[in-house]
């Protein structure tokens, strides 16, 4: 973080010192949520959650080297004192970024994948200067601007990662740190209960290129309609990446190895380079076409973006993380988060790396999907009762559609008719799918290691509020 007195920083978010601080004592970083990852020069952001009020740790903190505490309300600790930590936080990254001129900013949005695109980004302009980019998902109205906040004077990209919980949230968050890059993968259904259909999420995702200044360039998804018609809302130069002869920046001849990792050849307006990905997953191609793209933007010649795409491993955790136990057993942990695309996505990933092998699922009720919310369960239900498992366990209190989909689905398989649109069955279809309800991520576990045999493929994945990554890990440390 750029140092800052708190008699700079109370300027900046509006806020009042008090308990004894001093003004010229210096905030140097970083700045932080939890009490625990205090570091001497820190400031720490108090917020009051569900469960955990951070005004109670406020001492704490400042003994662990806290030069204060950003605060709501008085506490026994040096502070400055806000009418809301969220709104100081976001100001004070404002700032921050506002002294930056020499920092490009790119902001990466869509329903699913942002993550994955964020860090093969940052990896790409890591080869051009030094780079800020968050570990995870840090994409919230809280995440994003302490991501912000981390950089410094040295910065020379900060590659954010923007997501919509609602209509204007984008648009907040590129006010925080104003991007000249803005990249769209998709339009999804994630979060299609909040919305209210895929048109207001795309109006959503789309406040992203709003944001982009005349100078600064699009990157749109030409694969995606709802993506590619976003051209029509900035005045920035648009550049389009994808599959078709119409995508400047696109993936020709793609293949897939029988570990699900794919390779392309990567075509630009100035040449091509054969790009052979480490990241698991079909999918992952659109993920690194876009970031492809962005570095091309940047001046980055094709052959080192093939080569740090072909190099780049997974960064961030429980995203299709592909792991042999010492038995032979594959686990995919992609339990981060689930949607109804990245689940049909992650089931194509299994049937891939488990073809020939006995496959099994964990998996969890979808949410955030509003009225659609049982007819697309019922849908997730009748893709895993149709894949070709050998067993299916379902985690979770709302199981219910994906239950009635799963067993209607395996019933029809069983008969030689596997459901529209499921992936290549197995060779076990014929034997049906065992299907079981546990209560939650242990449970799972816990049925799964007795099914479990050397050999075995498994796929974990269900929505954040699950926890699933605690079945994977419990698996992973079970072998026999």
């Amino acid at each position: 973080m750029i140092p800052l007195p708190l008699a700079r920083i109370a300027e900046i978010t509006s806020g009042a010192l008090s308990g004894m601080a001093d003004p010229r004592a210096v905030v140097r970083g970083p700045v932080v949520i939890d009490s625990r990852q205090v570091e001497p020069g820190s400031l720490f952001a108090a917020f009051r959650g569900a469960n955990v009020d951070g005004h109670e740790y406020a001492a704490q903190a400042v003994r662990a080297g806290a030069v204060a505490v950003l605060a709501s309300r008085p506490v026994e600790a040096p502070t400055v004192i806000v009418p809301d930590v969220a709104e100081a936080l976001a100001a004070l990254a404002s700032a921050v970024a506002g002294s930056l001129p020499q920092a490009t900013v790119l902001g990466v949005t869509g329903s699913a994948g942002k993550t994955t695109t964020k860090d093969l980004l940052a990896r790409l302009t890591g080869r051009i200067g030094p780079t800020i980019a968050p570990v995870g998902s840090f994409n919230n109205e809280i995440g994003h601007p302490l991501t912000v906040l981390k950089a410094d004077h040295d910065t020379r990209f900060l590659v954010l990662e923007l997501s919509a919980r609602d209509a204007g949230h984008i648009a907040h968050l590129a006010r925080i740190a104003p991007p000249s890059i803005g990249v769209v993968l998709n339009v999804g259904t994630a979060h299609l209960g909040v919305f209210g259909g895929k048109d207001a999420i795309a109006k959503a995702k789309g406040e992203l290129v709003e944001a982009l200044p005349a100078t600064g360039v699009a990157i749109l998804n030409a694969d995606d309609p709802l993506v590619r018609d976003m051209a029509g809302r900035t005045d920035a130069r648009v550049t389009f990446f994808g599959r078709g002869e119409d995508a400047a920046i696109r993936a020709e001849e793609v293949t897939v190895d029988e570990r699900g990792r794919a390779a392309f050849r990567l075509r630009t307006p100035s040449g091509v380079a054969y790009v052979r990905l480490r990241l698991y997953g079909a999918h992952a191609v659109e993920n690194a076409l876009a970031a492809a793209a962005a570095g091309y933007e940047l001046g980055l010649p094709v052959a080192t973006i093939a080569e740090e795409l072909s190099e780049a491993e997974p960064r961030s955790r429980w995203r299709m993380e592909v792991t042999d136990r010492h038995d032979g057993v594959t686990v995919v942990n992609d339990a981060y988060n689930a949607n109804p695309d990245s689940m049909r996505a992650a089931f194509e990933a299994l049937g891939v790396i488990g073809e020939g092998r006995r496959r099994f699922a964990v998996i969890a009720a979808l949410r955030e999907l509003g009225e659609d919310s049982v007819t697309l369960n019922e849908e997730l239900g009748r893709l895993a009762g149709g894949a070709g498992l050998a067993g299916l366990i379902v985690a979770g209190p709302d199981a219910g559609p994906v239950l009635e989909g799963a067993f209607a689905a395996a019933g029809q398989a069983a008969q030689g008719a596997p459901p529209p649109g499921a992936p290549p069955a197995g060779p076990y279809p014929q034997q049906g799918t065992r299907i079981v309800h546990v209560a939650d991520a242990e449970a799972a576990a816990q049925e799964l290691a007795a099914w479990l045999m050397p050999g075995d493929a498994v796929l974990v994945k269900g929505p954040r509020a699950m926890g699933l990554e605690r079945t994977a890990e419990r698996v992973l440390g079970s072998a026999r």
